[in-house]
């Protein structure tokens, strides 16, 4: 996996932290506190300057109001989701839809389909969130990963690919609730990624998807399977 001055660091579950070339932090679906993955020395945010979140389940924005209030970053999301994450406090927000394009900071950020529901908890309550949408950043150094937030495989992988390119897509292998290893395989093949980092497996006994199965139907891919906490650069 060639990265070039990224540094590229797995949170547990979906959520990711990435360190820019030019020393820019990012983090993907921001569920750290909470997350039983996450290490523990990893719970606590120290910088942040740019949040992607793909949906509204707790799992993906567990943490997002407390660390987007602390750390004031610039918060990417769909329109429903920013709004509702104002009235919790947060601002700076900079609300996108799908197919469209932005430039945050020192990255560009492309937010794409994903298949998958997307509702928030509020209290008591279910609010919409906007619909689940997965995201593709282009870092200053020309490579651009894909996180496909939490989704079952489309056809419209491939219409990613044509358009954006993707070099390293991170794909959810659970099961359950979302791509197991045979739709991740497929994803692959309609993305022609170079590297996929499988995600969202193993958290809780209900996603049994595991990389090595992943590993099995794709050897012509490479799979890298990270451990939480682990970063690559």
């Amino acid at each position: 996996m060639e990265l070039k001055g990224i540094q590229l660091t797995w949170l547990g579950h979906a959520t990711f932290r990435i360190e820019t070339p030019a020393g820019k932090t990012i983090y993907i679906d921001p569920w750290v506190m909470g997350n039983p993955m996450c290490p523990s020395a990893e719970k606590k945010v120290r910088k942040v300057d740019v949040m992607l979140c793909t949906h509204g389940h707790g799992d993906h924005i567990g943490d997002a109001v407390e660390i987007a209030t602390k750390h004031k970053p610039t918060l990417v999301a769909i329109p429903e989701m920013c709004h509702w994450l104002e009235k919790k406090g947060v601002a700076n927000t900079s609300m996108m839809n799908k197919g469209g394009t932005q430039t945050v900071g020192d990255i560009k950020v492309t937010m794409v389909h994903a298949d998958h529901s997307c509702g928030i908890q509020d209290g008591d309550q279910m609010v919409y969130g906007g619909e689940a949408c997965g995201y593709v950043v282009e870092f200053s150094n020309g490579v651009k990963i894909y996180h496909a937030g939490d989704t079952n495989v489309f056809g419209d992988m491939a219409i990613i690919h044509d358009l954006y390119a993707p070099d390293i897509a991170m794909l959810p292998i659970g099961d359950h609730f979302t791509m197991s290893p045979r739709e991740a395989a497929y994803a692959c093949r309609l993305l022609k990624v170079k590297t996929v980092v499988p995600m969202h497996f193993g958290t809780f006994p209900v996603l049994t998807g595991t990389p090595s199965q992943l590993r099995d139907l794709i050897p012509e891919f490479e799979v890298v399977e990270m451990t939480p906490g682990q970063t690559i650069s």
